[in-house]
């Protein structure tokens, strides 16, 4: 355990690991974002990737302070996403993570997610200028 990190009890790095390359797995063999990440991001970046998400997560979830990048900022510069594409990005990762993790670690690890998604989808709709009045968390 490195200085800062939090221990979370059925979380660790082998799980984390997991998760990332379980849940990219489904993202690209999904026919909505799929293409969107298949679009973005280079067969040979995708060890890369994988990589630093494994670190984003580990950051996340452990408090490792492994990730040091701006994950918003490549999600600003794709007009194409859309709440579609966050719902079903959180279904992946729901299922997901309800895979790797216990039953009763599951529902901490996608509510990290569900946080995020909903952070990222308020951020566009400002960079956007459109109005986020209406802007509801996505169903479970």
């Amino acid at each position: 355990m490195t200085l800062g990190t939090i221990p979370r009890p059925g979380i660790d790095e082998e799980r984390i690991h997991a998760l990332v390359h379980g849940f990219y797995a489904a993202v690209r063999a999904d026919d909505l974002i799929g293409p969107v990440f298949l679009g973005q991001i280079q067969p040979e970046r995708w060890p890369v990737h994988l990589d630093k998400m494994c670190a984003f997560w580990s950051s996340v979830l452990l408090r490792t302070s492994r990730y040091d990048g701006r994950p918003l900022r490549p999600h600003l510069l794709m007009p194409e996403l859309s709440d579609a594409h966050f719902g079903r990005w959180l279904a992946l990762f729901r299922a997901t993570a309800r895979q790797v993790f216990e039953p009763d670690v599951a529902p901490v690890v996608i509510n990290f997610a569900e946080r995020i998604a909903q952070s990222f989808r308020m951020s566009i709709v400002f960079h956007r200028g459109e109005d986020a009045a209406g802007l509801k968390p996505l169903p479970a």
